[in-house]
């Protein structure tokens, strides 16, 4: 059981991705933002790239005006990224090392191999007030290395748990419930994301001791194409209901 109702952020990239394929400004990235919050999501993800495939900068000063429950930008921390992040000062920054190439995030940081960069990188970000989050795979190790950089929170890379899930459910979760046991015992807040869905949220979630938030995009959009955005957000904080 959870203390505290698990948080639903929603990841706006696919909407940008379809507004970029026709290079005008529909659908409108801010008000579907707004929208989301309206209809009851508890945060705003954005994840810019560095080719801008779909979230772009120039849309970062605008979200931050309006959002009004909590803008979570998560990336790379390459220079042009951190200055982005520093000088718009999201409520949270979530560091994934995904490479330019990348279709999308697929692995976590090695908390331990690159303990000193991002030590350095956490700081920055911690001075300007910004929480800051290391997605990672779901691996005690990985957790007490994000402990040791100064990390406020994890994010725990839920890809594998999704593609595993139907098949062995209890398997799947397993090696995050000790990531998530480890956190706890160091004051680590936990978070997740990738590939979680209708299907198996409410599992994950119900299984995670102490899960702060999820950030769900690419399944939420999907479904939005067949139920309505307003529809799949209280559909998603359902299955986040009585946990």
């Amino acid at each position: 059981m959870n203390p505290e109702r698990v948080r639903l952020s929603v990841n706006i990239n696919k909407i940008a991705l379809i507004r970029n394929s026709r290079g005008g400004n529909a659908p409108d990235l801010v008000q579907v933002a707004k929208d989301c919050e309206s209809f009851g999501a508890d945060g705003i993800t954005i994840h810019p790239r560095p080719d801008q495939r779909h979230i772009r900068y120039s849309d970062i000063p605008a979200l931050k005006a309006i959002v009004s429950t909590e803008l979570n930008i998560e990336g790379n921390p390459t220079e042009e990224f951190m200055q982005q992040v520093i000088t718009h000062k999201p409520h949270q920054c979530t560091l994934v090392p995904d490479s330019p190439s990348a279709l999308t995030s697929d692995q976590g940081w090695d908390t331990l191999k690159e303990s000193s960069f991002l030590k350095e990188i956490t700081a920055r970000l911690k001075e300007q007030g910004i929480r800051v989050s290391i997605f990672l795979n779901a691996s005690p190790r990985m957790v007490e290395g994000a402990a040791n950089i100064g990390a406020d929170r994890v994010e725990f890379y839920t890809g594998p748990f999704a593609a595993q899930y139907p098949t062995d459910p209890r398997a799947a979760i397993a090696g995050h419930i000790a990531a998530a046991q480890e956190a706890a015992q160091l004051n680590v807040g936990v978070n997740a994301g990738h590939d979680l869905n209708l299907a198996n949220l409410r599992f994950y979630a119900s299984m995670i001791p102490n899960l702060l938030e999820v950030s769900i995009g690419h399944a939420l959009v999907c479904d939005a194409l067949y139920y309505g955005l307003s529809n799949v957000i209280g559909m998603y904080q359902h299955q986040l209901r009585s946990i």
